[in-house]
């Protein structure tokens, strides 16, 4: 029976070889494993590099998607979520439990990659056709790198869960599994990434391949998320280390922070479409094939569209759609910013020196048809008289320029009536304008003010006296959305950076507090990405002092940041704010619910559960 389960599992593993192809120059023409026995096809060389490949499979369906949003997002002081489908993720209620889909989809993914890389590592000690053993180490120092990456995210869900290091290919299923405590997770994640440093190579040819700097990226990341299991002082000082280790030799691993100059932030051009595919900032991405050789083909890049406000509903009253090659599609209005990180994480002004709120979040939305302002219109959101009839123009055009992906042509939103704001629908700013002027503008324009009430929650219809309904009408997060790789009203192909150099500085300096309380080392680093989130004529505006270095200014500092870039959670956990009282003071509606007890941790799925024979003892995390 054994030997049935076990040809079973590898040949699964060979059909993998079929779709493990994560970019369209990574071929195996010249070899196919299915025509041979699975053993022979992964002791040769080809076969080998196939399941490789496979390792980095269930990346894409982490980024780019919405199953990792939840589990790294939501519940945290960044976004308000209910009504959904991750309701339990993002209110801890009785919604989330051992049966929660989103919690299933990461430990199925996070354990088959696990097991994808124990099969790697069981068959590079018989594999054939290297010339040269540091070829066969390269090789191997990826499998290594996505081994502990993914053992990083599941023991930070799931705490001291089961620590796979052998394949279930080859050894079988284990149905009587032990838990591993969180310390010995760490203990093979740091041992994982520092054979990944020593091994990598500093250049890939292959867009989305790990190198040298993803390596040390990600091994400082370890040591520093590690910190939270005590020991702190001594693997502060290991994550300052590694992380200076990039930061000083920065070139040489072909890495660099984009510089500022007098009409652009350096923030800025990291997030600008043309530097996406060779981004100096990303240490690690999921790499997207914009002609579709992707698992899922082109179902790629669809982030945005959990982060948008209701443009199909109250915006479509001013002229926007739900579908926008653009925007993306505005069918969930799943994650919505809250109060303290529109208002006190940003700073709430019209004009700050500080780009990263402009370049995190997309707060003007445009016509898609010419629409003319109605008495109901002016009665309904208070605007003044003068507006009547006012038209706002169309932005929808023939395809003239170079910016969309939509080379081949198409209608879609043009910028002939953006810049002047002739075809502005909808504005939500993370700054309170006065009544007298919102009045005075011909857009629906929501602020702080018409959102939220006293104490930071949401309003609700029941809180708006003439039933304006604006609670769905929010800034929209718009990182991964640059136009450049619009594909459709639903699909973006650009890359998604999963490790980036900017996380790198902001460890240094958490690191350099937590090593020895360096507060002028923190604060170098600190000041390094605040300058260049500014033009350089304002870049004196960013700086601050040392005196300002503790742990909750670096956490507003990754806020600012990394918003969206699926950390925050792991940001609560790791500097003890996963807390009640962290949370009333920031989301009070993520608070209600929570339970120090057993929250910073994820339920054990059921479908685990159901195929292992000591449940009982096993035991589903407190769920």
């Amino acid at each position: 029976m054994f030997n049935q389960m076990k040809k079973k599992q590898l040949k699964y593993l060979a059909a993998l070889l079929v779709v493990s192809n994560i970019l369209s120059s990574c071929k195996l023409d010249e070899y196919n494993p299915s025509t041979v026995s699975v053993e022979t096809a992964y002791n040769d060389r080809a076969g080998f590099e196939g399941l490789i490949n496979a390792c980095y499979t269930d990346l894409y369906y982490f980024y780019g998607k919405v199953d990792l949003i939840g589990p790294t997002e939501a519940g945290t002081d960044s976004w308000v979520n209910y009504g959904t489908s991750e309701n339990g993720l993002a209110l801890y209620n009785n919604t989330l439990t051992t049966q929660t889909g989103t919690v299933t989809t990461v430990w199925n993914g996070l354990y088959s990659m696990i097991n994808f890389c124990n099969t790697a590592i069981y068959y590079s000690a018989s594999v054939k056709g290297y010339d040269r053993e540091e070829e066969l180490k390269q090789k191997l120092a990826e499998v290594y790198f996505l081994r502990a990456f993914a053992n990083f995210h599941l023991v930070e869900q799931f705490g001291d869960v089961v620590l796979r290091t052998t394949s279930s290919a080859v050894e079988g299923v284990d149905v009587k599994p032990k838990r591993s405590s969180e310390k010995e997770f760490y203990d093979l994640i740091i041992s994982d990434l520092k054979y990944a440093c020593e091994n990598l190579p500093v250049h890939q040819q292959l867009r989305g391949r790990i190198s040298k700097k993803a390596a040390y990226a990600m091994l400082a990341k370890a040591y520093l998320q590690r910190t939270r299991l005590g020991d702190s002082q001594e693997y502060g000082r290991l994550a300052l280390q590694t992380a200076e280790e990039l930061i000083n030799n920065a070139a040489s691993y072909e890495a660099s922070l984009y510089t500022s100059d007098n009409t652009e932030s350096g923030y800025t051009k990291l997030w600008k479409g043309s530097n996406n595919k060779n981004n100096t900032e990303f240490l690690f991405v999921q790499a997207v094939d914009p002609t579709g050789s992707n698992p899922e083909n082109f179902n790629r890049g669809r982030t945005r569209q959990y982060y948008l406000p209701d443009l199909r509903g109250k915006g479509a009253e001013w002229g926007t759609r739900e579908t926008s090659v653009l925007y993306g599609r505005a069918n969930s209005n799943y994650f919505k910013p809250t109060k303290y990180l529109l208002t006190q994480v940003f700073e709430p002004v019209e004009s700050p020196a500080d780009t990263r709120f402009s370049e995190t979040f997309r707060y003007k939305f445009y016509a898609s048809s010419n629409k003319s302002i109605s008495q109901s219109m002016i009665d309904l959101y208070g605007k003044d008289q003068s507006l009547l009839n006012h038209q706002i123009k169309n932005t929808v055009a023939a395809y003239t320029g170079p910016d969309y992906f939509w080379e081949w042509g198409a209608s879609l939103e043009e910028e002939q009536n953006m810049t002047s704001d002739e075809g502005l629908a909808v504005m939500t700013p993370n700054w309170v304008i006065p009544v007298s002027q919102k009045r005075l503008i011909p857009a629906l324009v929501v602020d702080p003010s018409d959102l939220f009430k006293a104490n930071g929650d949401y309003k609700v219809a029941a809180d708006y006296p003439k039933g304006e309904g604006l609670m769905n009408m929010f800034p929209a997060m718009r990182k991964f959305s640059a136009k450049l790789y619009a594909y459709t009203n639903q699909y973006w192909l650009g890359d998604i950076p999963i490790l980036r150099l900017g996380e790198v500085y902001l460890i240094a300096a958490e690191a350099a507090l937590l090593a020895s309380n360096d507060q002028a080392k923190a604060v170098q680093y600190i000041n390094t990405l605040r300058k260049r989130a500014a033009v350089i004529s304002r870049q004196g505006e960013m700086e601050v002092s040392a005196a300002d270095m503790n742990i909750d200014f670096i956490l507003k500092e990754r806020a600012r940041e990394l918003t969206g870039e699926h950390l925050r959670w792991y940001d609560l956990k790791r500097t003890n704010r996963l807390t009640k009282s962290y949370l009333q003071s920031t989301n009070p509606i993520v608070s209600e619910n929570f339970n120090e007890a057993k929250h910073t941790k994820r339920p054990i799925p059921q479908s685990f559960l159901d195929a292992i024979s000591n449940s009982a003892e096993f035991g589903n995390n407190g769920y």
